[in-house]
């Protein structure tokens, strides 16, 4: 599938870039997803790969008016969520609002049933909860029916 943009209002999402006009790398790097460029860029080139073969489309979260991007969201072909943002913007409804736009995405253009998180921490299930999410698993997984 070729990658899709969604225009989430504040922020824009677009498929995580390494090109002449905008690297992603350096971001996934600074905030401190990734601990180097090559690392940031193998894991770019596999979100790529998973785009192409239909397993997980993935986006970078962008502020609206700088393309800059603060974050990735991805959704799997099984109805997987991540959500990661740069640490100094957590706490500002970033990724509540982008697992909404997401989420609706996966239930409309990829017709899921179900959407599943797996919340790594106490902000991560406030994320989880504000966005409809219930946790029903020991295991830490919550799910959004759609």
């Amino acid at each position: 599938m070729e990658p899709v943009e969604i225009n989430a209002g504040e922020f824009y999402l677009r498929r995580l870039r390494v090109d002449d006009r905008v690297d992603d790398r350096v971001a996934l790097v600074g905030g401190g997803r990734f601990a180097g460029l090559a690392e940031a860029g193998a894991h770019i080139a596999e979100r790529q790969r998973q785009w192409d073969a239909d397993e997980t489309c993935s986006w970078a979260v962008c502020e609206q008016l700088s393309n800059t991007a603060v974050g990735e969201i991805a959704i799997s072909a099984a109805g997987g969520l991540f959500c990661w943002i740069t640490p100094e913007l957590r706490g500002k409804g970033i990724a509540t609002h982008v697992t909404e736009a997401v989420t609706g995405f996966g239930f409309g253009f990829l017709a899921l049933d179900q959407v599943q998180v797996e919340p790594r921490d106490k902000a991560g299930e406030r994320v989880a909860q504000k966005c409809g999410f219930e946790s029903g698993s020991p295991l830490g997984v919550w799910t959004r029916l759609r």
